[in-house]
């Protein structure tokens, strides 16, 4: 482009240059400690600018889009140019190029006077030797100075008075001096720049030009290079600018091989999740355009650019005179497609309560103004219409119901490997075949949850119904080892054979479908308005629970368990490592449980039954209420079955995976099942898909030479070859200390996420009954009574309601509140959060209080 050490000597009189500081520094600390979500103002359009490759001409649409905002408009408008990273500087300037061509096209068209500024805010001591003044102070930010130079330059083109002026803004944020890619330049002149802080800047610069002048703005972000290049940092600028995805403008090559590269580059920026507006090509006489436009169905508009004169003295105005149709047409494409996307946004909450059924959802309680717009997601946030007017940054604090676990980067890997496994497999069919994904997944999953135990692993579509299979695997096998099936294949009816039971414990909850919830205990889940066939087919007894309350970890014992003989040391704990300590076992209270335990089992009347499987959540009860029942007395419960020959199964389809700070909560509990079902955080929270492992003795109970024999059970997408591609990489990245770096040194345990310091804090608060902090888990239950208690609650509606607006999507249990993050969510993350929730907390308390 335009080299601006020679337009420095060319200015008109209508032009000054001042040099202030970029006063940020007290923003930028505060932001650090506890930064704004990201947001971006859609009160006008924005449009990110990409590239194919380098040297197509972003920098000529930019300035064609300029023109035809501001050039051929009547009445005051603005348009802001943003170029976040610019290297070769000052030798190369994009934003001087905009600023220069534009003053340029005001004068040859004479029209209304414009007000053009050019800014270049921060530069590497090499790039901004060239701006300051000799012996001027240099005021440095990680290596970055702080520049805040601009040039200024009012034009007119007719006699309009300055209530017709209109603004032209351009800025280059970062500049380096080398002309090479940008990580390469900030290597090398030691400026480096974070992503975050990057994105932080471009977020300012918007919430700026939006302006509040009555004026129509436009605004266009500039890339640098082509669309994989890397940014400062060395992060693809595809991902670098996801958090914000802004609708793209995408120039294409019409060169020879331009085809090809024109394509990866959509496709580029199609696997992230960007909505690509439109494409713009040099004609190069090679007719590019009509493969390009065959290749996207006529979905995307493909125009064509005549093409730019070689000679580098050419002032192009002529050429910009000759691509003035296609210009005005593009920003046409543009203002329409702004238009409409904000019509989807404002309309689809009205769409939405018309046509949805949510679950877990009481309607009436769902104003239309109340539905959160989700309109992308990128690594741990939601990205929310709010307001009418931005699209803010929500922490996901509920992992999409304990779904999720990727950050942004794992989210771009599933979305490829997904892509992957989907145009080579599509579906297939899993009965008596073998593909590699279904395999490497099932040979994973044995190799990790289910290593030392497992040997088969049985794939369904959901957590629910793989606990329906985990029910019919446990009962055939305590069939089995008692001796119940005499001769099934001649009799098969359920009348031959008594009923069988599960032993579980009250506050359980396996899943909605009829079986899975007849293995847990009665709730308000179960009851006749919601399951009229429910029966509980179960025995179910109280466990007893910790939590953290007032700096002190704590036992609740229920009733049937309290003794004259316990003592008071065994009911409260210096930490939760003393809770997991499996020298408990050796402890008081380990026969205290062992009694009760002995005592209830044989007290089951046998009219009621046979007792045919113990089906427990490991360590933490979710949906009951995110309670953590006592380890020592699971491990004990878990014992006493064995010694009944009961088979055992732990749900992990909310524990497993990392979701309490180890792959398997097994380890937690420090004994194995003999069945255990997974879900959810399986597949990175990407596709539905679970899987229900078993041991080789259970597989066994299934063999024989009939086919009834076998386990009839199964579903369409068994098996699919995407969720199981999902699984597969989700599993290795979590475990996986290189991506993970939450991941301890010796791979078993994930580093602490909560701060300590605050969790304590948060249990000292008068308004809080009990804290559980375990893992990707902190679970919060306010103090109530009657009516505000308990799963129907709304207790924590205003709170959920501030938190919001701070940038936490929170959706409670009742008047449980938690925060869950995802096992690669770095501690900084976490704590900003749970810092926004100990500050709404204290409010809350104190309102409570007046």
């Amino acid at each position: 482009m335009l080299r601006l050490t020679s337009l420095l000597l060319r200015h008109s009189h209508h032009h000054c240059h001042v040099t202030k500081p970029f006063t940020t520094a007290t923003a930028t600390a505060t932001a650090n400690a506890n930064p704004p979500p990201l947001s971006v103002p859609l009160s006008h359009p924005i449009y990110l600018i990409w590239s194919s490759n380098t040297s197509l001409g972003k920098t000529l649409v930019s300035t064609g889009l300029a023109a035809a905002s501001l050039v051929r408009r009547r009445g005051r408008s603005s348009f802001l140019y943003l170029k976040p990273v610019q290297t070769g500087f000052p030798a190369d300037s994009d934003s001087r190029f905009v600023f220069s061509k534009l003053t340029s096209l005001t004068l040859r068209r004479g029209l209304s006077p414009l007000l053009a500024s050019n800014h270049v805010l921060k530069a590497s001591p090499s790039a901004a030797r060239s701006l300051l003044a000799p012996g001027a102070p240099q005021i440095f930010d990680n290596g970055m100075c702080n520049l805040d130079w601009f040039e200024e330059r009012r034009v007119s083109g007719d006699n309009s008075g300055d209530d017709e002026l209109s603004k032209l803004v351009c800025k280059t944020m970062y500049a380096w001096g080398d002309a090479v890619s940008p990580h390469l330049a900030a290597e090398r002149e030691n400026g480096a720049v974070e992503d975050s802080a990057l994105l932080e800047m471009v977020q300012r610069c918007l919430e700026i030009g939006a302006g509040k002048e009555k004026m129509d703005h436009f605004c266009v972000v500039e890339t640098a290079g082509g669309v994989a290049s890397p940014g400062p940092s060395g992060s693809l600028q595809c991902d670098l600018f996801r958090p914000f995805r802004l609708p793209a403008i995408l120039v294409g090559d019409g060169r020879l091989g331009g085809i090809s590269g024109t394509i990866s580059a959509y496709e580029t920026l199609k696997l992230r999740g960007y909505d690509v507006v439109a494409l713009v090509l040099e004609d190069q006489g090679l007719v590019n355009e009509v493969p390009l436009a065959s290749y996207l169905r006529n979905s995307v508009p493909v125009l064509v650019l005549p093409p730019v004169p070689q000679d580098l003295s050419d002032d192009l105005m002529e050429w910009y005179d000759d691509a003035r149709n296609v210009f005005d047409s593009l920003m046409e494409i543009m203002l329409s497609a702004y238009s409409e996307r904000i019509k989807r946004l404002h309309d689809m909450p009205k769409r939405a309560v018309n046509v949805f059924w949510w679950p877990f959802t009481q309607h009436t309680l769902v104003p239309e103004g109340n539905v959160t717009v989700i309109d992308s997601r990128c690594g741990e946030n939601f990205a929310v219409f709010k307001n009418n007017d931005a699209i803010t940054e929500q922490f996901d604090a509920c992992a999409s119901w304990w779904t999720q676990g990727p950050d942004a980067i794992l989210q771009t890997e599933l979305a490829r490997d997904i892509g992957y496994a989907a145009a080579r497999f599509g579906h297939v069919m899993f009965p008596e075949n073998v593909y590699e994904p279904a395999l490497e997944c099932a040979e994973l999953l044995l190799e990790g949850v289910g290593k030392d135990w497992a040997s088969r692993t049985y794939f369904s579509d959901n957590g629910s119904t793989a606990i329906e299979i985990a029910l019919k695997m446990a009962f055939r096998k305590f069939s089995h080892d008692h001796g119940l099936l005499l001769e099934p294949l001649k009799d098969n009816s359920i009348e031959r054979y008594p009923e069988l039971v599960v032993l579980a414990l009250n506050g359980s909850y396996h899943g909605d479908t009829l079986g899975a919830m007849e293995a847990q205990a009665p709730s308000c889940y179960t009851g006749f308005l919601q399951q009229p066939w429910y029966k509980g087919r179960g025995f179910f007894f109280d466990p007893p629970t910790v939590f953290l309350s007032k700096n002190m970890w704590n036992l609740s014992l229920p009733v049937g368990l309290h003794s004259p003989d316990l003592n008071a040391k065994n009911l409260t704990f210096c930490s939760r490592d003393d809770i997991l300590n499996k020298s408990r076992d050796k402890s008081d209270l380990a026969e205290i449980y062992s009694s009760f335990v002995s005592h209830q089992l044989s007290k089951f009347p046998k009219s009621r039954g046979l007792i045919g499987a113990l089906i427990i959540e490991p360590v933490i009860q979710g949906a009951g209420g995110m309670q953590m029942v006592d380890p020592l007395f699971q491990r004990i419960l878990v014992n006493e079955c064995r010694n009944k020959n009961i088979p055992v199964i732990f749900d992990e389809v909310f524990t497993g995976f990392w979701r309490l700070g180890t792959e398997s909560a097994a380890k937690l509990l420090c004994c194995l099942p003999d069945i255990a079902c997974f879900g959810k955080l399986m597949t990175g929270g990407t596709v539905p898909l679970s899987a229900t492992l078993a041991t080789d003795a259970v597989f066994d109970s299934f063999i024989g030479d009939s086919k009834l024999k076998a386990l009839l059970h199964g579903h369409s997408y068994s098996a699919h070859a995407i969720g199981c591609t999902a699984a597969a990489k989700s599993i290795r990245w979590f475990k996986d200390s290189d991506r993970n770096p939450n991941i301890s040194s010796k791979g078993s345990l994930l580093t602490e996420l909560w701060d300590s310091k605050l969790v304590y804090q948060i249990s000292s608060n008068p308004a809080i009954k009990r804290v559980v902090v375990l893992g990707t888990l902190c679970a919060i239950e306010l103090q109530a009574e009657g009516c505000n208690a308990g799963y129907g609650s709304l207790y924590a509606t205003s709170l959920l309601k501030q938190l919001r607006e701070d940038g936490v999507y929170m959706r409670p249990l009742g008047n449980v509140i938690y925060l869950m993050c995802g096992p690669c969510t770095s501690p900084k993350i976490c704590n900003q959060a749970l810092r926004k929730v100990y500050i709404r907390l204290e409010e809350f308390s104190q309102s409570q209080l007046n």
